[in-house]
């Protein structure tokens, strides 16, 4: 049996499908070819449309679309999950991240304010705060690898084409441009340079 917080205030399309166990908060909106699982929960705020969620999947405040979340995710607050995504068991997608067109690995975490498009993330990945993947040259879109076991710092600009091999580290505010081989640590930033203003500025 489905849990419905509050039916009046709640917008559910007679094509979706929804198993025993979930609970549908208040302002929520599913349309289209869509499927939630067993034992969801789906707060408040949330629109999806022609998507799979899986088992035990969390969804908070977040819009979805033409994706799948498979198995005992937590997604959001504030996640945009645009056309395109598979993410895998255990994943974490936090508030204010976006995403296009990417695999997701089990157990990935992807927490905060960071925009991943075009990538194949394999599993035990961590992306830290503000990573971008930058896939579009302004002609093409390009594509993005990163293995399993990789940690991304913060601020980390990722452009694509490119592999980071798995267990690699990018350090915080690096903008990585070449393929990075497994078990590295790399930091690529400009040097820093420091002037001092004269009186008369």
């Amino acid at each position: 049996m489905v849990k419905y917080v509050d039916r009046n205030n709640t917008y559910i399309a007679d094509t979706v499908e929804i198993e025993d166990g979930t609970v549908i908060y208040p302002n929520v909106m599913i349309e289209g070819n869509s499927k939630i699982g067993k034992n969801c929960v789906i707060h408040m705020g949330c629109y999806i449309k022609d998507s799979i969620i899986g088992d035990n999947t969390i969804i908070y405040s977040s819009h979805i679309e033409e994706s799948e979340i498979k198995d005992s995710c937590q997604i959001g607050p504030y996640a945009h999950i645009r056309k395109g995504n598979i993410i895998d068991n255990y994943a974490k997608i936090g508030s204010f991240v976006e995403l296009k067109n990417n695999k997701i690995g089990k157990n990935t975490k992807v927490p905060h304010l960071s925009y991943l498009g075009d990538a194949e993330v394999g599993e035990n990945v961590n992306i830290g705060c503000g990573v971008v993947t930058a896939n579009f040259n302004g002609k093409e879109k390009h594509k993005t690898v990163i293995e399993n076991g990789v940690f991304i710092g913060c601020n980390v600009n990722i452009i694509a084409p490119i592999k980071i091999e798995e267990n690699s580290f990018i350090g915080a505010g690096s903008t990585i441009t070449k393929d990075v081989s497994k078990n590295c640590l790399v930091i690529e930033r400009a040097k820093t340079v420091v002037k001092k203003y004269e009186e008369e500025c």
